[in-house]
């Protein structure tokens, strides 16, 4: 749920904050006898659109932390990988942001997609296709 809030936004405090809320509307309204994945991650996207329409003018960047492991120059090296990729996905339009966080979540079949954004199956196919192809120019070019 984290790593899917935290590629939807960008943000890793947001992306924290909005899983507690997640979660704490879902137990609040469907309580522990729900047992309903699906319904839960709907429920984060909708916080996480409803955060982002609150925060729209600020630009969302991810001020993560590198694992402790490994020497120092691999920890900058990874932490910098980490960011220029959470900075290329957030160049991505709203739906394809969406659907490279769901997808990447690998919770996820293309199926569960297509029924959690009601789209056809193929266009979540096609969709992802395209947004991947997006980002990796993102990427190629520098982040620009």
């Amino acid at each position: 749920m984290f790593a899917y809030l935290l590629r939807l936004t960008g943000n890793y405090y947001l992306s924290s904050d909005l899983t507690q809320e997640s979660f704490t509307r879902y137990l609040f309204r469907y309580g522990r006898s729900g047992n309903n994945g699906a319904l839960l991650y709907t429920i984060a996207r909708n916080a996480a659109l409803d955060a982002m329409r609150k925060r729209r003018e600020e630009h969302l960047r991810g001020d993560d932390e590198v694992s402790p492991e490994g020497d120092p120059e691999r920890q900058l090296i990874q932490k910098q990988a980490y960011n220029r990729m959470i900075a290329a996905i957030q160049q991505l339009n709203p739906i394809d942001r969406e659907l490279i966080a769901l997808l990447t979540t690998e919770r996820f079949s293309y199926r569960e997609i297509a029924k959690l954004l009601d789209i056809s199956e193929t266009n979540v196919k096609v969709k992802v296709h395209r947004a991947r192809l997006r980002l990796k120019a993102i990427l190629k070019d520098g982040g620009q």
